[in-house]
């Protein structure tokens, strides 16, 4: 029997890589770091061949298996599928259509970026069904402008975040020599309101009780109560919280690496009593991975993405007249600073925003000290309105650290 999804996604890391059958010549191959693909097992002139097929979850098992079949055929011609397939991929390196560009994009820049993988699935969503197989060449600027509103029509500020990546991309084909000239170029995007929503007291306090770990007011993992509460406690953006790592964390200070982080500068971010205690709780739902905040579908850490289809999905019920987002949780914690007389450029260095001007080139104090008073008020305030007990001694954090 072919493999299910559900044996697929259970299919565990290994020391060394290895293979699992699915039937046919068709295998899935698990590396150490927890990495699928789909690979073809053939013999052609005596010689035993391997063809990887693609990555799993992106190739379905149905499409893999279509594959492999589509292999043989090429074998029983008398033709190796390998070579094939390379001048398939040439071919289409000369004139690629859309979604063979995009996959060049992600391969050698998008991946490499922190918010890689969401402006994939915005390309993926909403501009492969229309213009997927389409050649680059032959995509006009009215064919973006049109798809752009199309978006636009149901979320504005998506329509905006998918217009950012286009033009990227198709600068990107320019650079690369698979067209001459971007037709997107000087492609304004509309002007978008700011943000401004925050949570007052009162809304923190039914935050507080929505991600309970000991309640069931908000239907959802562990780790996605703990991810939003550790964005609340540290002001950092909800994708930095979500793929923390065992790792990044020393002593009592978290230290994110330049390139998780949007503006690629190495943040700092001194932990508080009520962030190691969070920290503490995600320790068995984590296990063994390196994430801190453990993904109970994959192998890697949660999503961004998942933070915020949480809060859409729960806010309503669990008390809050007004909808907000995760990311209105880092807002919160700053307009919480400003009000609690932290001075701005201290609350600017913990929320980790580029200093600008003459200021911020000159200005290289690390402000850790700075920070971590910041922060220690922001803890003193959040117990004071959770009605909670200020711990008499301080957490040591060393244990957080993940023992190889």
């Amino acid at each position: 029997m072919p493999l299910s999804d559900f044996a697929i996604r259970n299919l565990t890391p290994k020391p060394a890589r290895y293979e699992v059958c699915d039937g046919d010549g068709l295998y899935v191959r698990v590396t150490p770091t927890g990495s699928k693909s789909w690979v073809y097992r053939y013999m052609l002139g005596g010689k035993a061949r391997r063809m990887t097929l693609g990555q799993y979850p992106g190739l379905s098992g149905a499409t893999a298996r279509e594959k492999a079949r589509e292999a043989e055929k090429c074998i029983q011609r008398g033709e190796d599928p390998i070579e094939i397939k390379r001048q398939q991929d040439e071919a289409a390196k000369q004139a690629p259509n859309f979604a063979a560009l995009l996959e060049e994009f992600w391969q050698l820049e998008l991946r490499h970026t922190p918010s890689g993988k969401e402006r994939r699935r915005l390309v993926e969503k909403d501009a492969i069904p229309s213009v997927g197989q389409k050649k680059i060449a032959e995509i006009t600027r009215r064919d973006i402008v049109l798809l752009i509103d199309k978006v636009r029509g149901r979320a504005p500020v998506t329509a905006n975040r998918l217009q950012g990546v286009l033009v990227r991309m198709f600068n990107f084909a320019a650079e690369r020599g698979v067209i001459d000239f971007s037709p997107l170029t000087g492609l304004r995007k509309k002007s978008e309101v700011p943000r401004q929503r925050v949570l007052h007291a009162d809304e923190i306090k039914l935050f507080w009780n929505m991600t309970d770990p000991k309640k069931s007011m908000m239907d959802t993992f562990l780790s996605t109560k703990l991810a939003l509460r550790t964005i609340l406690l540290t002001g950092q953006r909800p994708g930095e919280v979500a793929g923390m790592r065992w790792d990044e964390l020393d002593g009592e200070t978290w230290n994110i690496p330049a390139e998780r982080r949007k503006k690629r500068v190495a943040q700092s971010v001194p932990l508080c009593p009520l962030a190691i205690e969070t920290l503490e709780m995600a320790r068995p739902v984590s296990g063994n991975s390196i994430y801190v905040f453990q993904s109970p579908h994959a192998t890697g850490s949660i999503e961004r993405l998942s933070l915020s289809r949480a809060v859409s999905r729960h806010f309503a019920e669990c008390g809050f007249q007004e909808k907000w987002t995760p990311h209105d949780l880092r807002r919160t914690v700053r307009t919480g600073l400003a009000a609690l007389g932290v001075d701005s450029m201290v609350a600017e260095r913990v929320l980790g925003h580029i200093i600008q001007g003459i200021v911020g080139v000159y200005d290289q104090h690390s402000y850790d000290r700075e920070k971590r008073l910041a922060l220690g008020k922001w803890d003193d305030y959040l117990r004071q309105i959770l009605g909670l007990r200020i711990p008499e001694h301080s957490f040591k954090i060393k244990q957080l650290r993940r023992v190889a």
